[in-house]
């Protein structure tokens, strides 16, 4: 039987395999089976408009005026969105932007600051 690796959230030794997932039953944390030496691979890289990388926490500036869904205001050129965060959706990044509130924009729109 070959030895399985520890929880990488909570470093408990008693995993198992259930399909494509490793499980945790301590945690209750999942992850793919396939990556599990290397965790950071599965990391998707995120470019802005120039192909600079973003992370979490950066500041970006809006490069095109947006149309904000459901309301009749829009985003304009030039504006600073601090304190990004990336997630793994259509749109890339969640932010808080003053005077909208909490939005989603997409990197091709953006460039780092």
């Amino acid at each position: 039987m070959s030895e399985l690796p520890a929880c990488p959230a909570c470093k408990s030794g008693y995993t198992y395999v259930d399909g494509p997932l490793l499980i945790c039953p301590d945690c209750a944390h999942e992850w793919p089976l396939d990556s599990s030496n290397d965790e950071d691979s599965d990391i998707q890289q995120i470019n802005d408009a120039n192909g600079n990388s973003l992370a979490d926490g950066d500041t970006v500036t809006v490069i095109k005026d947006l149309k904000v869904k459901g309301s009749s205001s829009v985003l304009k050129v030039g504006t600073k969105v601090r304190n990004i965060r990336l997630v793994e959706d259509d749109h890339d990044i969640d932010c808080k932007i003053s005077g909208i509130g909490a939005m989603k924009l997409k990197s091709e729109f953006v460039k780092k600051a």
